[in-house]
This record gives structure tokens, C-alpha cells and sequence, in this order.
């Protein structure tokens, strides 16, 4: 790394927080390295209220691009210059890319979810899907989804801030994708998003329980919920086995963690950020065998 490192390097970051367990920063210099590009990549901890300034010093130091986690995927799309269509109906961002100043937004979660399932032969298509989480990744997946062809969504979300949004969300989802059913409920009730999960082909957890420091927690609370042949998928990637898959797992679920929705995000984002192809496979061996 240290060899690589000039005068004319560029800078990405990822911003966020907790953002100490990131595998990003690995993955973004192994492959600047194998292709021979010059950047560096590094990770930074953000809170949502020092988004503004952290957006204000990409400008300043003239990086190329950052991605953002939570909790600031929603807040940075409000100083976007310009939104990619998916960005702009999720609402959030993921991906920024700066060309000269003009600070453009991109969502790669929901693709990147939508191709891991892909890589593991889940076709998603005519699918019933019950998703936990209402947040910028969640949201991805649950609109990625939609245009991409499952039959029914069902949203279950927590009543805080999120939770209207959460409706809002659904609301343009119906508008855009006009054969897919999509319901919201809140998560508290236990009982509906057992039977939801039940009646579904695929569950996703895409909030932050089972991740780090979380890890010893579950967003399911009853595991009758689970049966054989359920696919059930986790964004979570640290642990890599989470709670929700180990316990899935034993039920004879089909279970599919998050570093593969990690990797596929990021073959997007790198994408935008040099217009080059991340070396998929390299990196497969390299970081998540």
C-alpha cells in the first residue's frame, strides 16, 4: 500500500457508524492494486448530524467517491447535486460519486442483495418476500425487489421515524411496480410476522440486530417462524454467521449471509467510481472464501 501511495492518489472513504468492523477498505485497495489504479481507500466514523461536514470536506479535499452506511444513508441524500432514479425514489444513498465538485448519488444495496441471491441460485422472481427493516439498505432490497419481479412484499419495521417513511416507500413501490403486493406492519407483532414469515419464500433481516455489538440477538423471536427450504438472508456480514442464520440454519433453511450482498454493492460502486469492473472472482478468493 505504502508503495502505491503519490502525490496524485485519489481518496474514496466509507462514512458511518459503527464502521471499525468494515471490510471495505480491504476489498477497495486490493482491487485499485490488482488493476493498478491509483486510490486509497479508508473508512471513517460518522455520525447523521456530521454528514454535512463530511460532504463539505469531500469537496474540499477533491475525493473521487464515498460510500455511506448507516445511520447516514438517508441524511446524505439530502445534499446530493443529483440522485440516480433508484436513489431518488429510496430516498437514501450509498454510493457518491464526485465529478468535479457536483456530488451525485447512487443506491447499489438493493442490487447487490438481488445479484448474492443470484450467485447462490435464488431467483427472486414471482417470489414472496417478508423483509425486517425500513432503513436506506432495507429499502434498496425492498424496491430492487419489486422492479426486478417478486410477487409480494411484506415490510415490517419498527413505529419510530422510520416507520412512516416505511409507508411511503410502499406506496411508490405500488406505483412503480404495479404487480407486486406490498403490506407494512409494525415488528412488535410477533405473531403476523411469524405467519408472514411462514407464508413467504424468502426473509430477509436487513436492520442491525445480530451485527456487532449485537451479535448475540435475533430480529426473530419465535423460530417456529422458520421451515425447511425458506431462504433466509441476513444483510448483516459481521459475524458472518449471525444468530438468525445459525438458528435458521438448524430449522433446514437455505441461509445466505450478508458478505455476498457486501461484495455485489461494491462490484457496483467501483464500477461507478473508475469505470472499470472489479476483479470479481480475485476478490471472492481473496476476501470471502
Amino acid at each position: 500500500m505504502e508503495r502505491r501511495i503519490s502525490g496524485h492518489t485519489g481518496l474514496l472513504a466509507l462514512i458511518g457508524s459503527p464502521v471499525g468492523h468494515s471490510g471495505s477498505p480491504a476489498m477497495y485497495n486490493y482491487s485499485f492494486e490488482q488493476l493498478g489504479l491509483d486510490y486509497a481507500y479508508v473508512a471513517f466514523d460518522i455520525e447523521k448530524d456530521q454528514v454535512k461536514a463530511a460532504l463539505e470536506a469531500m469537496k474540499t479535499f477533491q475525493m473521487r467517491g464515498m460510500n455511506v452506511t448507516m445511520p447516514c444513508k438517508v441524511e446524505a441524500a439530502k445534499y446530493m447535486d443529483e440522485l440516480s432514479p433508484a436513489a431518488r425514489l429510496i430516498g437514501a444513498v450509498n454510493t457518491i460519486v464526485n465529478d468535479n465538485g457536483r456530488l451525485i448519488g447512487h443506491i447499489t444495496d438493493g442490487e447487490g442483495f438481488v445479484r448474492n441471491l443470484e450467485d447462490h441460485g435464488v431467483d427472486i422472481r414471482g417470489k414472496k418476500i417478508t423483509v425486517a427493516g425500513g432503513g436506506g439498505a432495507a429499502t434498496a432490497i425492498q424496491v430492487q425487489c419489486a422492479l426486478d419481479g417478486v410477487r409480494e412484499i411484506s415490510i415490517f419495521n419498527i413505529r419510530d421515524d422510520f416507520f412512516e417513511r416505511t409507508q411511503k416507500t410502499a406506496d411508490k413501490i405500488r406505483q412503480e411496480a404495479k404487480g407486486c403486493t406490498v403490506n407494512v406492519y409494525d415488528i412488535a407483532d410477533t405473531a403476523k410476522m411469524t405467519e408472514e414469515i411462514r407464508n413467504s419464500d424468502i426473509f430477509v433481516n436487513a436492520t442491525i440486530v445480530g451485527m456487532k455489538p449485537k451479535e448475540n440477538e435475533s430480529i426473530v423471536k419465535n423460530t417456529g417462524a422458520f421451515r425447511e427450504g425458506l431462504v433466509v438472508a441476513d444483510a448483516v456480514y459481521n459475524p458472518k454467521q449471525t444468530r438468525l442464520l445459525k438458528e435458521a440454519g438448524e430449522a433446514g433453511c437455505i441461509c445466505i449471509d450478508g458478505t455476498g450482498m457486501l461484495l455485489w454493492q461494491g462490484v457496483c460502486a467501483f464500477k461507478l467510481y473508475t469505470g472499470k469492473e472489479m476483479p470479481v472472482e480475485n476478490v471472492k478468493r481473496m476476501f470471502f472464501s
